[in-house]
């Protein structure tokens, strides 16, 4: 129970900096979220939303599931994108998967772990898909590459669920984006893979 006390502690401490240095941060944090983002991204204790893009606790609603996927039966991740468009009003979702991603590594190399198998299906369609492209690569760069990938399909299940196309047809500002972060130096790639509106 050592790591528990040491957790509530060091909470204790973040707290106090935290209003040592800016008196008034929690009594900002405690009015309404307004965040024009929307993150969904991989559960990878590595990859912290707010920390990689220099934003404060309610700046950015967070969704994060094994390898960064949006999938039509997945009910948690579609209330919090429900939520996130028609109440939060987010101008951008942006899904950012991580280069070195081991659910997809996992899915890469058809590993068997269990139930996560069944969530990783989706990502061996994606690689099959593009197996043409993928053999030519050594195994660290076909990693990347299906990293990539995976993040573009993602941004395409995403504009295809009736929460965006519902937003779209009532011309709400809303963006979907696809990135990919780099833990070896900590910076995102921009994947170029951006939807607005109603394009197909």
């Amino acid at each position: 129970m050592k790591e528990l006390r040491d957790l509530l502690e060091n909470n204790r401490r973040w707290a106090e900096n935290k209003k040592s240095s800016d008196p008034e941060f929690f009594t900002r944090l405690v009015e309404q979220q307004s965040p024009a983002y929307l993150w969904i991204g991989c559960s990878d204790s590595r990859v912290p939303a707010n920390q990689i893009v220099g934003l404060a606790p309610g700046e950015i609603f967070v969704h994060r599931n094994v390898a960064n996927l949006v999938q039509h039966s997945d009910m948690n991740c579609l209330s919090v994108l429900q939520f996130a468009v028609d109440v939060l009003k987010v101008r951008h979702i942006i899904v950012t998967g991580h280069y070195g991603c081991g659910g997809v590594r996992a899915a890469m190399e058809e590993q068997r772990l269990g139930l996560v198998d069944n969530w990783l299906r989706p990502i061996q369609h994606t690689s099959h898909h593009h197996r043409h492209e993928l053999a030519g690569l050594d195994d660290n760069a076909r990693l990347d590459r299906l990293c990539e990938l995976n993040v573009a399909q993602q941004v395409k299940n995403l504009c295809n669920t009736t929460i965006v196309l519902d937003a779209w047809s009532r011309n709400q500002p809303l963006s979907v984006h696809g990135w990919v972060y780099s833990i070896r130096d900590g910076l995102v790639r921009n994947l170029n893979v951006s939807r607005h509106g109603g394009e197909a």
